[in-house]
């Protein structure tokens, strides 16, 4: 399942780090979701600031506890990726065109990257935070 397309340019195995995390399993809702963010967030900021780079995508209870994440993480549902441009002078772009979209649920940018989630069954709360991650 790992080598599974969720779009043109994204891969499950890019947001599930099997290889680091080998019980980081998603179900196929988590699938769905994983697919809804790519298809209607993360594809089309690719088009904007180019090649997309994701440093964690979907995790597992064990794998967000492990990394530091809140207990109520989009990430356990498949719904939110930490994410960076390739090319770090497209950051400023990313964020803008992320701001911008109206399917953006959460954008918080750190030092070069930026968490964004996305909410495919409910309004979008476009909560946004420049500058959120020290």
């Amino acid at each position: 399942m790992e080598h599974t397309r969720l779009s043109k340019h994204f891969q499950l195995d890019e947001f599930i780090n099997v290889g680091k995390y080998p019980d980081n399993k998603p179900t196929m809702q988590h699938v769905a979701n994983m697919t809804y963010g790519c298809l209607m967030l993360l594809e089309p900021a690719r088009q904007v600031g180019g090649p997309i780079l994701i440093n964690s995508g979907f995790r597992n209870s064990r794998v967000n506890a492990l990394v530091g994440g809140v207990r109520n993480s989009q990430h356990l549902l498949g719904q939110a990726a930490d994410i960076r441009p390739r090319d770090p002078a497209q950051f400023q772009r990313l964020v803008n065109f992320l701001q911008a979209h109206e399917l953006t649920d959460q954008l918080l940018t750190g030092n070069g990257w930026l968490h964004i989630s996305w909410s495919p069954l409910t309004k979008p709360r476009h909560f946004i935070k420049i500058g959120y991650y020290k």
